[in-house]
């Protein structure tokens, strides 16, 4: 045995990693920290280059791959990529390169075409989340062969208005109904939020659609399955305390915490995070 590893109780108390392109991922914490109460978590909010959504392929894993990796060097359990267009292209080559299981998502699309009428259903993500290898995978596993058509649909301005805490604005409100409009035309009755931002967009779409959508995204199933495998691994938290959330941004950190206390109902600490070129593990 090696006398330098950790005690299994010492490695279980150590925080699970977040990382996001931006606040955004703060959705899919609500749902891993109701899943997992006593668990202490380390956000990592890459605010400064937020959004990713346009960015090459190769920016978004290198900037992925960064960020996990500081996740890591920062004794993370494990870390959950809670940004589809991350997850997109960076997914299996994250794994490949770091050594604590790195759980990802994949857009909601199967309970959409399980539960239309319609036999349409639209994606709404970015064009990196819309022309990604996990999007296509889930489209020719469930919605072909049930004959569903999948609609697209994305816009630069959404995230960077989440982002600016205008997620209920009525400039949003505004461009959610110029947006969505033509896809309540086309009878799509299954809207797939697939950016982790869009979460925060819900009230403003019932708001302007009421009940023409059903609205689905990954924050359970990522809940459920960073769970499952801690508890696979006797990796759970055996505290009974609630667990703490912190938060670092590479942006401006008093920007970040105005809004993300307006998304996130829990205290959070925010901290400021300059990294280097290069971050290895």
């Amino acid at each position: 045995m090696n006398d330098s590893a950790p005690a299994a109780s010492d490695y279980s108390r150590r925080s699970i990693g977040v990382f996001d392109s931006g606040v955004g991922g703060l959705s899919i914490l609500s749902e891993l920290r109701r899943a997992l109460p006593h668990e202490d978590f380390l956000y990592f909010a890459d605010s400064a280059h937020c959004p990713y959504g346009e960015r090459p392929p190769a920016e978004v894993e290198a900037l992925t791959l960064r960020a996990v990796q500081w996740l890591e060097a920062q004794g993370c359990k494990l870390a959950v990529i809670a940004c589809n267009t991350a997850c997109a292209f960076s997914l299996a080559s994250v794994r490949a390169a770091v050594g604590i299981p790195v759980v990802g998502l994949v857009p909601a699309l199967k309970p959409a075409v399980q539960q239309s009428r319609s036999g349409v259903v639209a994606v709404f993500a970015t064009p990196v989340t819309l022309e990604g290898s996990l999007l296509r995978e889930v489209t020719v596993r469930f919605a072909d062969p049930a004959g569903v058509r999948v609609l697209k649909i994305w816009h630069r301005d959404l995230v960077p208005l989440v982002e600016a805490g205008h997620s209920g604005a009525p400039q949003t409100r505004s461009l959610l109904r110029e947006l969505l409009t033509p896809l309540a035309q086309a009878g799509a009755d299954g809207l797939v939020l697939g950016c982790t931002h869009y979460p925060f967009l819900v009230p403003a779409i019932q708001a302007e659609f009421g009940d023409t959508f059903a609205l689905h995204d990954s924050g359970a199933g990522v809940a459920k399955q960073t769970r499952a495998l801690l508890e696979q691994a006797g990796h759970l938290n055996p505290g009974a305390a609630d667990g703490q959330v912190t938060l670092y941004t590479t942006g401006e950190a008093r920007q970040v915490g105005e809004v993300a206390r307006q998304l996130w109902p829990a205290a959070v600490r925010v901290r400021a995070l300059r990294l280097p070129e290069e971050v290895r593990a």
